[in-house]
């Protein structure tokens, strides 16, 4: 596959790029959608994606970094060409998590309830972001055949293809992986919307445990996974990841609060407090216009009282003058 979308002069714009920018735009709008149905405050949504999204990029390109740094040796501005590929998505998600804690730490909010919005975005900006892969023919599996390919029922014609990567057949790792975080989304959007006894952060967990299961199997098909020595690192974090979701879970599970109370009061706390002093605020600043108004309208009637006050007094005058004189 080309890994060039188009160019303008000697500047390159590739799919990759373009599939991770798609990634971030639509999880942010379902974001924002579901933040709106949960009736949280937008700005708040905005600023944690902003730096969400920032530290999550850096984090997954400093999990692949580290993990290759034979690839960087001879040239180490290639770590910054983002658009070349290396993002390891579980780098991503613990500087992300590790994104949302610090940032419900100084906007005094829950960091589960933050959790529970981000993660459908998460995993469907997951399934849209390895298409990037596709067409830098990478994170794909062993050798196989092209009827083997055909034999599977559901790998699109153009995927299997585009899976011929020098007159060889590979396995499409990615396209196992965006299937499964397609049906990943779907069970979190319906666990979201209909499962009623939800504890706060159980999505999250649910999130944690369902990536994570797929993820180790899938990792044991790739022929370019991270390693630490024979071991596949992919599949480590994914079973601890998988056990620390299951754990919460069932801790969780013990909570007496439900998330539609506990989840919108923990999120609205902050946002119903900025109302408030806003709200504060404008009564204050009509008050002291009221006040002002009086004033000037007291001020005009006392200068027309007074002037009353001087033309009775000249009348009083001009009478008295003219009893004198008569």
């Amino acid at each position: 596959m080309n890994p060039v979308m188009f160019n303008i002069g000697k500047i390159e714009f590739k799919w990759y790029s373009f599939f991770i920018l798609m990634a971030v735009i639509i999880g942010f709008i379902l974001a924002l959608v579901e933040g709106k149905r949960e009736k949280i405050d937008k700005d708040l949504i905005f600023d944690m994606g902003f730096y969400t999204v920032i530290f999550g990029i850096l984090g997954a390109r400093l999990y692949y970094v580290l993990f290759n740094l034979n690839l960087y040796q001879n040239d180490f501005l290639e770590v910054f060409r983002l658009w070349n590929g290396g993002l390891a998505i579980h780098g991503g998600i613990i500087a992300g998590l590790l994104t949302i804690y610090i940032f419900s730490k100084t906007k005094k909010v829950k960091v589960l309830s933050l959790t529970d919005l981000v993660v459908p975005s998460l995993i469907l900006g997951q399934a849209i972001g390895r298409w990037g892969n596709f067409f830098n023919s990478e994170a794909h599996g062993p050798v196989t055949t092209m009827a083997n390919l055909k034999a599977l029922k559901i790998i699109p014609s153009f995927v299997v293809k585009g899976m011929k990567i020098g007159g060889i057949y590979y396995h499409p790792t990615f396209y196992y992986e965006f299937l499964w975080c397609i049906l990943g989304f779907v069970v979190l959007w319906a666990v979201r919307k209909f499962y009623k006894n939800r504890r706060m952060g159980q999505l999250t967990c649910l999130y944690l445990m369902f990536y994570s299961l797929g993820r180790f199997f899938i990792e044991s098909l790739r022929t370019d996974s991270l390693t630490l020595g024979a071991i596949k690192i992919a599949q480590v974090v994914s079973a601890a990841l998988f056990v620390c979701g299951l754990v919460f879970f069932v801790i969780l599970s013990s909570r007496k609060d439900v998330v539609k109370e506990s989840k919108r009061k923990s999120i609205n706390k902050k946002t119903n407090g900025e109302k408030i002093k806003k709200e504060k605020a404008q009564t204050e600043k009509k008050e002291k216009e009221i006040v002002k108004e009086t004033e000037k309208i007291d001020a005009k009637s006392i200068e027309k009282s007074a002037s009353k006050k001087s033309t009775r007094k000249k009348d009083k005058k001009s009478k008295s003058n003219k009893s004198k004189s008569e």
